[in-house]
């Protein structure tokens, strides 16, 4: 036995792994703690502070997101002591033309009128939120942390009564993998969201980048090198969606296709509205598609 202990501790000194070699594994795989899976299985935790009031009614806010502090803007009806609280995810938006409430604001604002507290957050790397990851994917995975935790601080705040989700083009995409993660029974309602399988639901919009999308094509195929993209991508997961669902859609919509909203709203059960000939943004149609979501999240 001695004989057999001192050969395997020889072979170990003579062939063990480069340390450097196991610190890039671990890194390589930092990412697993991203999978739709893994997300749902952990905790999250923050609180809703309302810092300054720019416009009669409208707030900013932030909260505390794994470490990191996350700006929004607020809407709260006048004399508001505890209202029923959407939570609001845009669509993207380019860094150098944001401001805070792009993609949220108009939505928000007759939220408030009808009783409804609104909280859009920015995001990392928005607004006066902090930076997210450098790494182009655990950035994306990070939007979704973001949302967890900011509807964990509502779930707690003092001044929420129900609790929703409304969500717009990517912003939809953020509240369908929320959905999942979470398993709650949050009202929902997407505009136009992207619903496609990741990272095809990427790709589809990599024409639009000044390179088409080299740059990005190269870090996929290293991040599948490393990862089953299967485990990141919602599609997979659309049977934990337990929450009730309004879906819109308009017919000339072209960053949403019309087909892929129809898709999804047949897996998942959801009432769904088409608007025909209205584009992106439910145009024309606007105040039709408000008044819809107002009686959903009312009935809900």
């Amino acid at each position: 036995m001695a004989l057999v202990l001192i050969v395997i501790g020889s072979w170990f000194l003579v062939n063990r792994p480069d340390e450097k070699m196991v610190s890039l594994q671990v890194t390589e795989r930092s990412l697993d703690k991203y999978t739709i899976e893994n997300l749902g299985k952990r905790g999250y935790e923050s609180q809703i502070f309302i810092d300054d009031e720019i416009s009669p009614g409208v707030f900013n806010f932030h909260f505390d997101s794994d470490g990191k502090k996350v700006t929004g803007l607020a809407h709260i009806p006048k004399g508001c002591k505890k209202c029923p609280v959407i939570a609001q995810f845009r669509g993207y938006v380019e860094r150098d033309i944001y401001r805070p409430g792009v993609g949220t604001k108009r939505t928000a604002e007759v939220f408030a009128k009808n009783g409804f507290i609104s909280l859009a957050p920015d995001g990392l790397g928005y607004g006066g939120s902090d930076n997210p990851s450098e790494d182009v994917f655990e950035e994306r995975f990070q939007t979704y942390t973001t949302a967890m935790n900011l509807l964990a601080g509502i779930e707690k705040w003092e001044r929420a009564g129900k609790i929703g989700i409304w969500g717009h083009s990517n912003g939809g995409q953020i509240a369908l993998t929320v959905l999942e993660i979470s398993q709650k029974e949050y009202p929902t309602v997407l505009w136009a969201p992207v619903s496609k399988p990741f990272p095809y639901s990427i790709l589809y919009y990599t024409d639009e980048a000044e390179d088409r999308g080299k740059a990005l094509r190269k870090k996929l195929a290293k991040f599948e090198e490393n990862y089953d993209v299967d485990k990141y991508s919602l599609t997979n997961y659309l049977d934990q969606i337990k929450a009730p669902v309004l879906i819109h859609q308009g017919t000339a919509d072209e960053a949403v296709p019309a087909k892929w909203s129809r898709t999804l709203a047949k897996d998942i059960k959801a009432e769904y509205y088409e608007y025909p000939g209205a584009d992106h943004n439910l145009q024309p149609g606007w105040g039709t598609v408000v008044q819809r979501d107002i009686s959903f999240f009312k009935l809900k």
